[in-house]
């Protein structure tokens, strides 16, 4: 068993002030995997100190100097790729094939977008030819708390870490205290790239205690936060007593509107988007609203498909989903199933319990639910496994009416080989993002959401200036 209880704060690994440990449970075995520490306030306060202090100069460092000390963590990241990979099995229960590829390979793609925004971008510019003495300044933030997840934790970190380098500003990093593994291998990549001390720092803990010391520490000036809703408002109302910055990527219930003149993979497409990671995606398509009159046969479809579905041990390779993260998790997808079931939902695929031979582990059956109505708790609920939820429609007017009744607005679906179609429907869905006949989202387009999904966008050159204040000064010569 690993034991990772030292925190990584001013360029040194130290031991907790007041050592409380708990264990890291690998969700495929339900046993325990590492032991890792959960700081308290005054290693919280060490942290802040330490990335106050380093920000005095590292906030004024020429843009080459940052270019230089990213490219190299970038060189070390890809040594590190299956130590990363390695990690995000253990800890999250990612196949292997998926956690190298997607959940590491996704990593190492924003560390490469980031440098390049880096090397185009102008922190300092006139305001136009109308006003030559006049220049906008964009200046680091500076101390940010970045607040990380459980469900593609490489992934979520380097949005916000590698940003935030770039940018100038320091940082005290808390990864999710599920999946903390990953994160501490970054720590040690960014120890042997010799950044300089302080700039960035690395403490383990739990929301309720490490993340409140955080979030409402007087000397963190922007929070960079990923996970639930619920916790994104708590976290805003601690930034809101001396308005830190506050960027949120939250929730998501995205709605797959698919048009009977779809793309004849189309419905099984969108039940692998849905079940991809475990179901353990807050851009995943979860509501399928499938067109009246090829309703059955895409039911039929759909039925096939999820039976059909592989679920097998992380450890193996090939193309199957693995556990999700924890019993907590495993207990609140049941209990959803369950509601769905109350609620008159007819389930067509999966359902309560474990998939046949996987007795050990919190495994989760690829489940779908058909004719279902959206006010109910399945369809409104995000319930962060591989549950689809299916409805029809009559008109293009009803399916967006369908897909915009939800709190939340990450990323909505759209498949149809009519492109006109696809213009007013995406103009008319009320989300972030909008994906069209499986194109996918680019590695660097603006990633967030509307509404309850969350405020800021993450990625590219809106990730980059999510980290950065903006100065006007007139008289400028």
């Amino acid at each position: 068993m690993l034991e990772k209880k030292n925190f990584y704060i001013n360029g040194k690994w130290i031991a907790p002030k007041n050592q409380k440990d708990i264990q890291v449970i690998d969700p495929a075995t339900e046993r325990s995997s590492a032991v890792i520490s959960l700081g308290g306030k005054e290693d919280v306060d060490a942290a802040v100190l330490a990335a106050k202090d380093a920000f005095v100069n590292w906030g004024f460092t020429s843009k080459e100097v940052r270019i230089k000390l990213l490219e190299k963590l970038y060189e070390i990241y890809k040594k590190r790729w299956n130590d990363i990979s390695d990690a995000i099995t253990l800890e999250m229960g990612a196949p292997k094939d998926f956690s190298s590829k997607l959940q590491t390979g996704t990593g190492a793609s924003h560390i490469k977008s980031f440098i390049r925004y880096l090397k185009n971008f102008e922190f300092e510019r006139p305001l136009g030819d109308h006003a030559p003495n006049q220049r906008i300044l964009y200046e680091p933030k500076g101390v940010c708390a970045l607040i990380t997840p459980w469900n593609w934790p490489m992934n979520q970190v380097c949005l916000k870490v590698i940003p935030a380098i770039a940018a100038g500003c320091t940082m005290v990093l808390k990864p999710s205290e599920l999946a903390p593994l990953s994160s501490i291998i970054l720590a040690e990549i960014i120890d042997e790239a010799k950044f300089p001390s302080g700039v960035f720092n690395l403490v383990n803990g739990d929301g309720a205690v490490t993340g409140d010391a955080l979030t409402s520490h007087p000397d963190v000036n922007m929070i960079s936060f990923t996970g639930s809703t619920r916790a994104g408002a708590l976290i805003s109302k601690n930034a809101a007593q001396d308005f830190k910055r506050v960027s949120l990527e939250l929730g998501g219930k995205g709605a797959n509107i698919i048009f009977k003149d779809a793309d004849l993979e189309a419905i099984e497409r969108g039940a692998l988007r849905c079940f991809r990671n475990s179901g353990q995606s807050c851009n995943a398509p979860t509501r399928m609203l499938i067109e009246k009159s090829m309703y059955n046969e895409a039911v039929e479809r759909l039925t096939k498909y999820a039976n059909e579905f592989k679920v097998d041990d992380p450890n193996k390779e090939g193309d199957h989903i693995g556990p999700v993260i924890s019993e907590t998790q495993f207990n609140k997808i049941q209990n959803l199933i369950k509601k769905g079931i109350d609620e008159g939902a007819k389930l067509v695929a999966g359902g309560l319990g474990k998939p046949d031979g996987l007795d050990k582990g919190y495994y989760v059956k690829p489940t779908v639910f058909v004719d279902v109505k959206n006010n109910m708790e399945i369809a409104k609920t995000e319930i962060f496994g591989p549950v689809l939820s299916v409805m029809s429609f009559e008109s293009e007017e009803e399916a967006i009416s369908i897909a915009n009744d939800t709190p939340y607005g990450l990323t909505n679906y759209i498949q149809t080989q009519d492109p006109e179609k696809v213009k007013r429907v995406a103009r008319k869905l009320r989300s972030g993002m909008v994906d069209v006949n499986g194109a996918g989202i680019a590695v660097d387009a603006p990633f967030g959401g509307y509404k309850h999904s969350g405020i800021g966008r993450e990625a590219g050159q809106e990730g980059l200036t999510e980290f950065l204040e903006v100065k006007s000064v007139g008289g400028w010569n």
